[in-house]
């Protein structure tokens, strides 16, 4: 008895003393702000879940260092005025430093305009449109490539591997959406490729009446800039119809959603991403398995470039703070993470002036006929010049 009462008074000492330590940490907080709920949830998890495997692999780094190292995930529903609110909240939790996020461009335009305030810096593991960076904000910065490389990108893959020749344009009348379908027509126009139609639409059942004009026009090939929750249903519909016409869409295919709405109807699908399969890259192998560990299911594209994202918002964050053992202010972390130079899974990473990525790169992807996600293709980009 005497033995075990030795044990358990040093066990009790051994707790009462990592107790002790763990409250002399300084807290460090790192949000995430993403759509986890609705039905966009299943990118947004997938952003968030790499953002938290990340941190979760630093947090005895930072505790070494004297910091609490937190996660602090908030919902936007991929909505503008969700996700400034949640910036709110974000920006008067002084506790946390920086945000990963967000998934849509138009929740991040808004968003990281309210956080510029608070010099509470962001970067983005998905926002595409120009205009996010094209403001010139100090705290915004995103790691992929921008609407006016994607769109030129899946334009290019249109007129030489599907051979089109007249083209029907679709957007959703997001910023992200129209945007990419805006560079998609422009580089369609430069390379003489007849656009036969280019419109918006915010219609997520019934796609009918845009199927009937489709069809009458008879296009090459159909351009759908939008998310796999509106263009899924409209796969089903159209493949119903009759219409086997090649569909290309951006990024916000990037999910097996995009099969799972779409079923049958997502077959003879080719979509750009900037969030590739791990697969495609060598060094993610161990991310890759981590996350299958602690989540239960394959990391998605945006998991990938979530990890990389948190780790350059936390190389920032040691940047700022050296090596003194203080909580860095916003301030000296927007500008550490604004001048970083780091290697993610995904590559060399650094930011331009604007918040750029300044080299990346962009993955064409078809949907095969037993409804897998093939990589068609790899495109080099480079951010325009500041």
């Amino acid at each position: 008895m005497k033995k075990y009462g030795v044990i358990t008074l040093a066990l009790v000492g051994a707790l009462a003393l990592s107790s002790s330590f763990a409250q002399s940490l300084k807290v460090i907080k790192v949000a995430t702000l993403s759509p986890l709920s609705g039905p966009q949830s299943a990118l947004g998890e997938a952003i968030r879940n790499g953002a938290e495997l990340a941190l979760s692999e630093q947090k005895a780094a930072f505790a070494k260092l004297g910091f609490d190292l937190q996660l602090a995930p908030q919902d936007d529903q991929a909505t503008p005025d969700v996700g400034t609110a949640a910036a709110r909240r974000i920006a008067s939790d002084k506790g946390i430093l920086a945000v990963v996020g967000t998934l849509n461009s138009g929740v991040a335009i808004p968003a990281s305009a309210v956080l510029k305030d608070d010099n509470v810096a962001m970067v983005s593991p998905a926002n595409t449109a120009n205009a996010a960076t094209d403001r010139g904000l100090p705290n915004y910065n995103r790691i992929v490539a921008r609407d006016d490389a994607q769109g030129p990108a899946g334009a290019n893959f249109m007129i030489k591997t599907l051979k089109t020749k007249k083209a029907y344009v679709i957007n959703d009348k997001t910023a992200y959406g129209a945007g990419l379908a805006a560079e998609v027509v422009k580089y369609l126009k430069a390379k003489n490729v007849q656009v036969v139609g280019d419109e918006g639409t915010e219609e997520k059942s019934n796609f009918q009446p845009l199927i009937i004009k489709i069809k009458a026009l008879n296009p090459d090939t159909i351009y759908f800039g939008g998310i796999y929750d509106q263009i899924g249903v409209f796969l089903k519909q159209l493949r119903a119809a009759g219409v086997n016409t090649p569909v290309m869409g951006g990024d916000g295919l990037d999910d097996q959603q995009t099969i799972t709405i779409g079923g049958d109807g997502a077959k003879n699908t080719y979509f750009t991403t900037v969030a590739a399969p791990g697969s495609e890259f060598p060094k993610a192998a161990a991310m890759l398995a981590a996350y299958k560990v602690k989540y239960g299911k394959d990391a998605a594209g945006f998991s990938v470039t979530a990890y990389d994202a948190m780790n350059v918002v936390l190389a920032g964050i040691k940047k700022a703070a050296g090596m003194s053992k203080e909580v860095p202010s916003r301030v000296m972390v927007q500008d550490a993470i604004r001048k970083i130079s780091y290697t993610g899974l995904s590559g060399g990473i650094k930011f331009n002036s604007l918040g750029d990525r300044v080299t990346g790169q962009l993955f064409v992807v078809q949907v095969t006929d037993d409804l897998k996600f093939k990589v068609n293709g790899t495109v080099r980009t480079k951010a325009p010049k500041a």
